[in-house]
């Protein structure tokens, strides 16, 4: 009688698998942060993408380091959307309702953790965009001169934060009746 077989033991790569491992804790990061929020324990992150807490804590040293790193993908995506030059506020309110939970934890991200340099870094790029597509606005008569980088991050911010409180099906609508008000407030005066 032949000895039962073993399962073939996983191989410890060591340090070629922190790539790997890094995009894999990232990955698993956004999909639960969409799903439960920026709360979610690093342990079921850890799980997730298939690897140990001591591979997560190697890479990410806090919850804040995950998160900035899972956020940068999405602000490099809002950087690449609103690169065109006909791009205007009304596509960044479509890239932020495509974005929906995704953008409202990234938007709370920065308002909580803004002193963190890696999350500074991701709300300057971030105001960086809305800076960019103010300006456009303002030249192109758009939006009023009243309006400043800080209005279109607090309107982006209530919109994220109403659609992450909002069922998938209610979105769209939700998205409409903020644009309207934003149209409302962020118009130019008639006064002038």
């Amino acid at each position: 009688m032949s000895p039962p077989e073993e399962a073939p033991a996983k191989t410890n790569r060591g340090p070629a698998a922190g790539p790997e491992n890094r995009r894999a804790l990232i990955a698993a990061a956004r999909e639960l942060y969409a799903r439960d929020g920026l709360s979610t324990p690093f342990s079921a992150i850890a799980k997730r993408a298939g690897v140990g807490q001591g591979s997560l804590y190697r890479h990410f040293p806090d919850p804040t380091a995950l998160a900035a790193a899972v956020f940068e993908d999405n602000v490099g995506e809002l950087e690449a959307y609103v690169a065109p030059a006909d791009r205007t506020l009304e596509d960044l309110f479509d890239a932020i309702v495509g974005q929906a939970v995704t953008s409202t934890a990234l938007i709370d991200l920065i308002g909580a953790h803004r002193h963190d340099p890696a999350v500074f870094r991701l709300g300057e790029r971030f105001r960086a965009v809305v800076e960019t597509l103010l300006e456009r606005e303002h030249a192109a008569g758009n939006v009023g001169a009243h309006v400043e980088p800080e209005d279109v991050m607090l309107a982006v911010g209530m919109l994220g934060g109403e659609l992450a409180r909002s069922d998938e099906s209610e979105r769209p609508d939700v998205a409409r009746r903020a644009r309207v008000i934003f149209r409302t407030a962020f118009a130019p005066s008639s006064s002038h």
